[in-house]
């Protein structure tokens, strides 16, 4: 068997790889780039032959694994797709957005590749979708491969791909956390007889504090939006619409339940509920912490999103938690931040992964006093409210892999899904830990024999 890496560059962007093993293709992932536009954020599907894979798997539905995959599957018409039921669901549900938005771009900024599918076009690929549990595993038609998904515990549905044929095996971990989240409970993976580990190396650069914990970051949030509401101001918190925006809101209502926030209103955007909703569905039927809890029925200070689309107003003493998490130009977050950056009183408080070029990142690693641009198009605003970050990452400390990586004590270690800096540590890391393993930082299309 032979890995591909059809990423086009060597970053967080659009997650792709194919395993090729005698006449047999199977790609993992079909992302898009969130930081690039038209063709080039796509992945480089060149030495994947029209009609030529015998699966697809989708490790969750977060843009940058799922994103693609229409354009995949007019490649491969008659391809089955494998994934969780939840990220199927939630998928499509993040895909229809995709369309939305590539037609807005269309319009705004004249790039005419965009669509790239439709709406159609995505109600009629879900006929090759096929929806697998965790930890029951299952033939792929055709190959002597056997495969099996386990709970990744990032997002809903979140899982790491094991592949196994004629004595070997693979193990892709996707997007993966070790420590519970709010609502995810943490990974669970296997960790025998893993021949080849195929790892995301997201954190890799990160250092956490030492005397971090979950607990303390969410009281000192929790410290933070009390001092807001009564300087009479009120908290935006830039929240990505899958996952962040759920563990955001049942943290504050965690918070609040503890008495450690007064009751003030929480508002949420179009799409934030759409993915909420389905949250909410699979309450009682996924592998989480508060089963049954229901998000936008049980949360006492949610104020209900409306039913048709319109403007969310500014109020004092609110909490705004609106995508999207980076505050990309046109979404709630970025529109909304009008209304809150020249003011003292406010505060915006970032959870999440913030790209230091985007909107967000300027405004996270600004000065106060700082002249913002919000759009290219509009005048820059003044830096004159709070900002204060919060590490409540759904990615696992880099430290949590390497723990994970050397129980496993793999053949080969396949970094993926990190910038230079990040591989680089881990590369470093299992030279001294991992002597007898080959640690590998795939180049693109460049095929690497596994066994």
């Amino acid at each position: 068997m032979t890995f591909r890496n059809l990423t086009r560059r060597r970053e967080i962007g659009a997650n792709s790889y194919l395993l090729e093993t005698g006449s047999h293709r199977i790609v993992m992932d079909s992302g898009m780039d969130p930081k690039h536009t038209g063709f080039g954020a796509l992945p480089d599907f060149g030495p994947l032959p029209i009609n030529s894979a015998d699966a697809i798997i989708v490790t969750h539905a977060h843009h940058d694994h799922i994103g693609s995959l229409p354009v995949l599957q007019n490649r491969q018409r008659n391809t089955n797709v494998y994934m969780t039921e939840p990220t199927g669901e939630v998928g499509s549900a993040m895909l229809h957005n995709s369309v939305n938005v590539m037609m807005k771009q269309r319009e705004e900024h004249g790039i005419n590749e965009y669509p790239m599918f439709t709406h159609r076009e995505l109600d009629d690929i879900r006929a090759h979708w096929i929806y697998r549990d965790f930890e029951k595993p299952f033939d792929i038609p055709g190959t002597d491969v056997k495969c099996s998904f386990h709970d990744a515990g990032h997002i809903i549905g979140s899982a790491g791909v094991l592949l196994r044929e004629n004595g070997h095996s693979l193990f892709y971990t996707g997007d993966v956390n070790f420590e519970s989240q709010t609502i995810a409970q943490a990974a669970s993976f296997p960790e025998e007889n893993i021949d080849v580990l195929v790892m995301e190396t997201t954190r890799g650069d990160h250092v956490r504090r030492p005397d971090y914990t979950r607990r303390s970051e969410k009281e000192r949030m929790a410290a933070v939006i009390r001092e807001t509401w009564e300087a009479g101001g009120s908290v935006l918190i830039p929240v990505f619409a899958l996952g962040k925006t759920q563990e955001a809101l049942l943290m504050l209502h965690e918070l609040y339940e503890q008495d450690l926030l007064p009751e003030m209103p929480i508002f949420i955007g179009g799409l934030s509920t759409k993915i909420t909703v389905l949250y909410d569905h699979y309450a009682s039927r996924t592998r989480r912490h508060y089963p049954g809890f229901r998000l936008l029925e049980d949360i006492k200070m949610l104020v209900a999103p409306t039913k048709r689309r319109r403007e969310i107003n500014y109020q004092t003493r609110a909490i705004y938690a609106l995508s999207s998490g980076m505050m990309t130009e046109k979404t709630t977050s970025n529109q909304f931040a009008w209304k809150i950056l020249e003011n003292p009183k406010n505060t915006i408080c970032f959870v999440g992964y913030c790209d230091p070029d985007s909107p967000g990142g300027k405004i996270r690693w600004g000065k106060p006093g700082d002249l913002i641009k919000l759009d290219p198009k509009l005048p820059a605003l003044p830096l004159n409210c709070r900002v204060e970050s919060f590490d409540f990452s759904a990615h696992s400390t880099r430290e949590s892999i390497c723990d994970y990586a050397e129980k496993v004590r793999p053949k080969k270690v396949l970094l993926v899904h990190g910038d230079e800096p990040a591989q680089l540590w881990f590369e470093n890391r299992f030279r001294e830990t991992l002597p007898e393993c080959e640690v590998i930082r795939p180049e693109m299309h460049v095929p690497i024999e596994l066994w």
